[in-house]
C-alpha cells in the first residue's frame, strides 16, 4: 500500500510537506530550506497573487513567539531567495509588496 504524498506544485515551484523538500524547476536547493522558510515558501504559494502581510508570515513561521521583529520575515525572504537563485539566477517568484508584505508571482 503506498501512501499519497501531499505534494504541492505550482509552476516551477514543487514542495514536500512530509520531508520538508523544495524543488524549484526539477531542480532540488542545494541549500535546504530551514523549516521556517519552509513554512513561509508554502504559505506564499498556497495562494499565488495574493498578498500576506508580514504580521501573518510571522503567525505561519513562529506560531507562539509573538516576540519576533517582522524585520525577521525580511530576511528570512531574502535568504530564500538566495537558495532559490542558486538554481535559478532569474528566480523573482517572491514579490516584495512595500508597506504590505509579499506575495507569490503567478508568472
Amino acid at each position: 500500500m503506498r501512501k499519497q504524498k501531499n505534494i504541492i506544485t505550482h509552476g516551477k515551484l514543487k514542495l514536500d510537506p512530509s520531508q520538508l523538500e523544495c524543488e524549484w524547476n526539477g531542480k532540488a536547493l542545494p541549500d535546504k530550506l530551514t523549516t521556517t522558510e519552509f513554512l513561509i515558501v508554502k504559505e506564499l504559494a498556497k495562494r499565488p497573487g495574493v498578498i500576506k502581510e508580514r504580521a501573518h508570515l510571522m503567525d505561519i513561521a513562529y506560531k507562539e513567539n509573538s516576540e519576533i521583529e517582522d524585520r525577521t520575515i525580511d530576511s528570512h525572504v531574502k535568504r530564500i531567495r538566495k537558495k532559490f537563485k542558486k538554481v535559478d539566477e532569474k528566480f523573482s517568484a517572491i514579490e516584495t509588496r512595500y508597506g504590505s508584505g509579499y506575495r507569490w508571482n503567478i508568472s
